[in-house]
């Protein structure tokens, strides 16, 4: 089945409208039909409901309530990923992969050694296009929730995030010593709630000294992802994989 989001308003006791372009998504491309079932999810809530397309109209679709999801998709892991930001279009790809994977917010990070500059002016269209990417991968990996990419930050914006954290992994490749595994295996394993786990990338010209020294003095656990060095777009991919094999129920 196909998988929509919705906001809350737009969901009531029996029915869900869909309005929007997902309408055309629905009537055009897809082609769904009448008596046909998607599935949809709340923006707000994360709540899924598997419903049955009762109505089209050109401007909205028309749902029954058949059941609410008892189960969730999502991870007891809430990963927030920091990405320093790459060239090109390398950042679609790491939202996309990164939403597959699961992870909770993707933030921006504005470092001194980023060779994209994003001026304000820019700023907004790029936020509204990445959090389309979130949106559609949310769908194809059939999510409970959009991952939200926030605004563009500074290194010292994360710095006064760290305390919300069960702990803060820095990917740092002249860290020789400490892997990913060694940090995550520091942590309770047997914890029944949820876990908070925030990852910091570099851009491809990797962190300046000051940044790193920054990031330790508020907690951030510098670690190595292993002998090879790995692509600003491949490290998010690995850390999430390795988070999510070590403590994901």
């Amino acid at each position: 089945m196909y998988k929509f989001f919705v906001p809350e308003k737009q969901i009531n006791e029996n029915e869900i409208y869909i309005v929007g372009t997902d309408v055309n998504h629905i009537s055009n491309v897809l082609r769904l039909k009448l008596n046909d079932n998607i599935i949809i999810s709340s923006k707000e809530t994360g709540k899924t409901y598997i419903s049955e397309i009762i109505n089209f109209s050109k401007d909205s679709v028309i749902c029954k309530i058949i059941n609410l999801e008892d189960e969730s998709v999502e991870s007891n892991v809430n990963i927030d990923l920091y990405q320093g930001l790459p060239k090109s279009d390398k950042m679609e790809f790491i939202i996309q992969k990164t939403t597959e994977l699961g992870v909770k917010s993707i933030f921006p990070v504005d470092m001194e050694r980023c060779v994209v500059k994003i001026d304000k002016k820019s700023e907004l269209k790029k936020l509204e296009r990445w959090q389309k990417i979130s949106e559609v991968a949310a769908k194809q990996s059939k999510r409970d929730i959009i991952p939200k990419v926030e605004n563009i930050i500074k290194i010292e914006d994360i710095c006064k995030n760290t305390s919300k954290y069960d702990i803060i992994l820095l990917a740092y490749e002249n860290e020789n010593t400490k892997t990913i595994k060694d940090e995550l295996r520091k942590l309770d394993k047997n914890i029944d709630e949820n876990i908070n786990i925030g990852i910091i990338i570099g851009p491809e010209g990797g962190f300046s000294e000051s940044e790193v020294n920054k990031l330790i003095e508020a907690n951030a656990k510098c670690i190595s992802l292993g002998k090879r060095i790995l692509r600003t777009e491949t490290a998010p991919i690995v850390m999430i994989s390795d988070i999510i094999y070590e403590f994901e129920l």
